[in-house]
């Protein structure tokens, strides 16, 4: 190794590119016989990156300007962040399609496609209101009677990206999203007979430079660049002479006070206005007459902020918090930790195993299975045992009232599906907790945050639910703390 430090520096001096049947005759001559190039021993190969590894001034010597530009990494783009949708562990049930996901990711685009508010026109004939949306410029009409119609046009913002959610396929959505359908079914399988979320629900917008702050807005532009606010919806001038309103069935917007983090507490619900500012909740969701303004709140999206589109909701998770959530390989070596404990059914005595993570995503909540290693578990007690017929309490539904022989208790008898959302977890912690009365297993401090969130169900309820499949929490005992029992050998 030591007289091969010369031969090293020399080659590095030369370029390593730059190689010639000379320099190799010199070199095999100096230092030894050599029958072929020195480039096509992978030893020498692996100690020339130790070297270089250990000092970038020989990497700047050892490589010509191009190459160095060629085998730098390339630069990945930026990501704003991501909104999931709550009720899906992991993907839909079906299999992610397209703009149709359980999750989507928003990354500095290209080109910015950003607008920001510019002219305003105070029109009173529906031709002159016709004449100014066919412009082909992003616009909002606040239309207050037949005969009077405030139009604003948007001009482009260079400095921010816009990215549209809502239940319509046409172009302007870059995340369709359908109704959520409690058990984690899709409501494609499950048809809802009238539909609560917008075609064009809302917006989100990204300033494009640090520190990437990204803000939310009711509605969205559709395909002719417009959003209509007609008669009957809620809208208003500002005191500052601006208008704004609200959609029919609101974007509500829920900030978790202290990020999302184990010591989380949720924050308070609110609706978020078409021009963004803050509002109290109205009477009823489509009530027409709004809440109050709430100076001291912004639509700016914090990690783990909640938006609610009145048939969904969507978790908002920025990039730094996603840096320091679980990821889908720590889950599953969580998952492989738990079953190399061999847990055992004290009843059958066999031993079970937790299902792979991609059957567990898959896997509905509401479909029981009697495989031999699916793990079960008694609610009401937290005993985990396989699949058995011992104790039925009720004829009709068997499962419901079941009595546990290790402890004679009785209560709901479910099978067990970890978690598979990494977005959902507030920590690392091991799977050692499950929502009652769905069985999805999660860390004790995600299924406590979880418990204590109230979720808007319908248009006028609020409840917590199970973030995995949507299914509302027990309110005497939403989750239980799971006993396994080890193997007798």
């Amino acid at each position: 190794m030591v007289r091969s430090t010369p031969l090293v520096l020399f080659l590095l001096q030369r370029g390593w590119k730059r190689y010639t049947t000379q320099d190799w005759e010199r070199v095999n001559g100096k230092y030894g016989t050599v029958q072929r190039p020195l480039k096509s021993f992978p030893f020498f190969r692996r100690w020339i990156d130790r070297v270089t590894e250990r000092d970038s001034c020989l990497k700047s010597l050892m490589f010509s300007p191009g190459q160095e530009e060629h085998c730098a990494p390339t630069k990945e783009p930026v990501k704003y962040g991501e909104l999931v949708v709550l009720g899906y562990n992991g993907s839909l049930p079906n299999g992610d399609r397209g703009r149709r996901k359980s999750r989507f990711a928003l990354y500095k685009r290209a080109k910015a496609n950003g607008v920001k508010p510019s002219t305003v026109h105070i029109l009173n004939t529906p031709q002159a209101s016709k004449a100014v949306n066919c412009k082909g410029q992003h616009s909002i009409s606040y239309t207050l009677s037949r005969n009077q119609t405030v139009v604003v046009e948007y001009s482009h913002d260079k400095d921010t990206d816009m990215f549209q959610i809502g239940r319509s396929t046409e172009g302007p959505i870059d995340f369709v999203v359908t109704d959520t359908v409690s058990g984690g079914g899709e409501s494609e399988d499950t048809p809802i007979t009238q539909s609560t979320i917008s075609r064009f629900a809302c917006r989100v917008v990204c300033e494009r430079n640090p520190p990437y702050t990204a803000r939310i807005y009711a509605a969205g532009f559709d395909s002719s660049k417009n959003i209509f606010l007609g008669e009957k919806a809620a809208k208003w001038k500002n005191p500052d002479g601006h208008m704004d309103g609200l959609t029919t069935n609101g974007v509500l917007v829920m900030h978790p006070r202290g990020g999302f983090t184990q010591e989380s507490k949720p924050g308070v619900w609110r609706e978020i206005s078409v021009c963004g500012d803050v509002y109290t909740l109205r009477e009823t969701r489509s009530a027409l007459t709004r809440g109050k303004l709430v100076e001291s709140e912004s639509n700016v999206l914090q990690d783990g902020s909640l938006v609610d589109l009145c048939g969904a909701t969507l978790l908002w998770r920025t990039a730094d918090g996603l840096f320091h959530t679980p990821t889908q390989k720590h889950l599953e070596a969580l998952r492989q930790e738990l079953n190399a404990a061999r847990p055992q059914c004290p009843v059958g005595l066999n031993t079970l195993a937790f299902p792979s993570m991609q059957r567990c995503s898959r896997a509905l909540a509401s479909v029981p299975t009697q495989e031999d290693k699916q793990p079960w578990v008694y609610l009401a007690c937290g005993h985990v045992h396989g699949y058995h017929d011992w104790g039925h309490r009720s004829e009709r539904d068997p499962n419901a009232q079941r009595e546990c022989p290790m402890c004679r208790t009785v209560g709901p008898y479910v099978p067990l599906w970890l978690g598979c959302e990494p977005a959902f977890y507030v920590d690392t912690g091991a799977p050692t907790h499950a929502f009652v009365p769905c069985g999805h297993v999660c860390s004790e401090k995600s299924a406590r945050y979880w418990a204590e969130i109230p979720l808007p169900h319908g248009t006028h309820a609020f409840h917590a639910a199970c973030p995995f499949c949507a299914t509302q929490l027990n309110l005497a005992q939403k989750w239980a703390k799971l006993i396994f029992q080890g193997p007798i050998d």
